[in-house]
């Protein structure tokens, strides 16, 4: 008969059971967080040591130890090892901080040729200089100590991320006027659905998109092949037929799409989409224009058409540099993971076909885009200013 125990029973709330449980049959956690695991579920379950050692490939001394920890220090403590005394560090953290203070400036500022540090690179330098430096625990320094000291610290300083300044005085203001127009957008859509026939607002988030390179391939595409070639298979080479812009209006009250493929980007083109902007709705309408400051949105034909269409359009310019601002950038994001990503066409009209094409789609189920930030977190609401006047 088996002797009764002496210690407490372990009581596994249903979050720590669902831990363990997940961990214990992980194929991917270290080996001893899974034994573990598998220790403290059977001893819940009141299962015997010396069947929890066999099963778990440890000894009973490691399955008493992880059972006495797990009862006065917690589940989580048990998973892991206590940290230890060791051995002392022989890298001072003074040293360290210095190497991390070199990876954080340039090496021209050294006096180097690099614009970036590699590993190799601030390894030499460090060893070279951290005599002179009062660092000789240093002198011997490698790239694996180097790369633990930098990983450490989440340093990266072989890397580049880009970003680019908001260079606009009037930043604040400017999307405080165009996140108002997103507020007022579910009123619009209410308002639609309500009194359909009587004189609203629209509002049409606009944008282009130019660049979009036209490629004609030189062999054709090979298609998949079950069991030998997954995805298709296409020739490196191809040759270039030219580059056409986007220029697309989102209707965020309706969804629908207004758009013109063309492959120049002035004025004209401008002023050809708002001309058809302006057929498609009724003339007591009034349309709010959501934009950048590009210059065929102010240029002096744009004005003269406006000027001619006094009262209809309402024109709502974002801060330079803040094209995320814009709701239709979405809509060009989505466009280029799906329709513009691997095109290849053999002629720029065949490529004008397939972006109307697919517009066209979009349009026969059309889904508003909405803003979902949190607009009252974002502190620029405090002084609301008005919507620019109308054009």
């Amino acid at each position: 008969m088996p002797f009764a125990r002496t210690r407490p029973p372990l009581i596994l709330i249903n979050e720590e059971r669902s831990q363990l449980l997940q961990l214990a049959k992980s194929r991917s956690a270290p080996h001893s967080q899974v034994a573990r695991a598998r220790i403290l579920l059977g001893y819940s379950e009141n299962q015997p040591l010396a069947a929890l050692a066999r099963a778990s490939g440890v000894s009973l001394g490691a399955v008493n130890r992880c059972i006495d920890k797990a009862l006065s220090l917690g589940i989580k403590a048990a998973l892991s090892d206590l940290p230890r005394s060791g051995r002392p560090a022989s890298i001072p953290p003074e040293a360290k901080l210095w190497v991390v203070e070199l990876a954080c400036q340039k090496p021209t500022s050294l006096g180097m040729a690099h614009e970036l540090w590699t590993i190799s690179l601030l390894a030499s330098y460090v060893s070279a200089n951290a005599e002179s430096a009062g660092y000789p625990e240093l002198s011997q320094a490698g790239k694996s100590l180097i790369h633990d000291i930098l990983s450490s610290h989440e340093l990266r300083p072989h890397r580049i991320r880009y970003y680019l300044e908001s260079r606009d005085p009037e930043f604040t203001e400017k999307k405080a006027r165009i996140l108002i127009a997103y507020q007022e957008v579910p009123l619009q859509i209410e308002h639609l659905k309500q009194e359909p026939d009587t004189a609203q607002t629209i509002t049409i988030s606009l944008d282009e998109k130019p660049g979009c390179q036209v490629l004609k391939p030189t062999a054709p595409d090979l298609a998949p092949v079950p069991g030998q070639y997954p995805g298709w298979a296409r020739d490196y080479e191809y040759e270039r037929l030219g580059t056409v812009s986007l220029l697309a209006g989102l209707d965020l009250v309706t969804g629908h799409i207004h758009g013109l493929v063309r492959e120049r980007h002035r004025s004209v083109e401008f002023i050809e989409l708002l001309t058809q902007i302006d057929q498609y709705y009724p003339k007591e309408w009034t349309i709010r224009i959501l934009c950048d400051n590009h210059s065929a949105h102010r240029s002096k034909e744009t004005q003269a058409y406006l000027h001619k269409h006094q009262g209809r359009f309402e024109f709502v310019f974002t801060p330079t540099h803040a094209s995320w601002l814009n709701i239709v950038e979405v809509l060009f994001s989505k466009m280029t993971r799906s329709v513009l990503r691997g095109i290849r066409a053999d002629s720029v009209d065949e490529f004008k076909t397939r972006i109307e094409m697919y517009w066209a789609s979009c349009n026969q189920a059309p889904a508003p885009f909405h803003w979902s930030y949190n607009q009252n977190d974002l502190e620029i609401l405090t002084k609301p200013a008005p919507i620019d006047e109308k054009a």
